[in-house]
């Protein structure tokens, strides 16, 4: 499968998928693609499955894709930052309605999905619930949980690519020492790990790092890891 790192982009500059596969018709390793603003960090299998990891410096609902990933709590209540936000932009009133189709309160790296309501750049939303590092300093399974599960459910919704914005690196991380850069790699695990379970399932993650010096630590952690 393949693995792609935009390098310094914003959601005001989006490469898409398709242009990725026009460049691969013609760089067949990562020698002849270094000088290009863009990392491969393995092979592909074949030209028609292809699953791609964008990292993007923004907002996660600034992008278009069939889903996006709302940082829920447990109770799929209204709350600060991003699930603040994708509330606002969905539709207050649209998204509680919806919300409440669900059984509460879900656990640590549950995944459940809704429809986008009235955000017209999204097909669906699905909410994740990330671990509050403060009280439980050692979830990282739970925090790869919301990944992978959260892929999972775009999955068996028939949805192919997704935004997430950085689970459990705000308020949540607690006293990690590199909220954003452990996201990062608990996203990479999933991803992995998912693409691995599923090959013929294509799928493409876009994950935005909202601060500078989130997509700093995010980007680090993206060209240190391994497929």
């Amino acid at each position: 499968m393949l693995l792609v790192i935009v390098k310094e982009l914003r959601h005001d500059e989006y490469v898409s998928v398709d242009f990725i596969r026009q460049i691969l018709k013609y760089f067949q390793n990562f020698e002849d693609i270094r000088n290009l603003n863009l990392f491969i960090s393995k092979g592909y299998s074949d030209e028609a499955s292809m699953s791609t990891f964008e990292l993007f410096n923004g907002s996660c609902t600034a992008l278009t894709a069939d889903a996006v990933v709302n940082a829920a709590n447990r109770y799929l209540a209204e709350g600060g930052g991003i699930c603040g936000r994708i509330f606002s932009e969905a539709g207050r009133r649209e998204l509680v309605i919806e919300c409440g189709k669900h059984k509460t309160p879900l656990k640590d790296g549950d995944a459940v999905i809704t429809s986008a309501c009235s955000m017209k750049n999204f097909k669906a939303i699905i909410h994740t619930v990330g671990p509050d590092f403060r009280s439980k300093p050692d979830a990282f399974k739970e925090l790869f949980d919301a990944y992978y599960n959260s892929l999972v459910v775009l999955k068996e919704n028939g949805l192919h690519s997704i935004s997430f914005p950085l689970i459990s690196a705000g308020i949540f991380a607690g006293r990690l020492p590199k909220p954003a850069a452990e996201s990062t790699k608990q996203c990479l695990r999933a991803y992995k790990k998912f693409t691995a379970d599923y090959p013929e399932y294509d799928i493409d993650i876009k994950l935005c790092a909202y601060s500078v010096n989130e997509m700093a630590d995010a980007k680090a952690v993206c060209g240190e890891f391994r497929m």
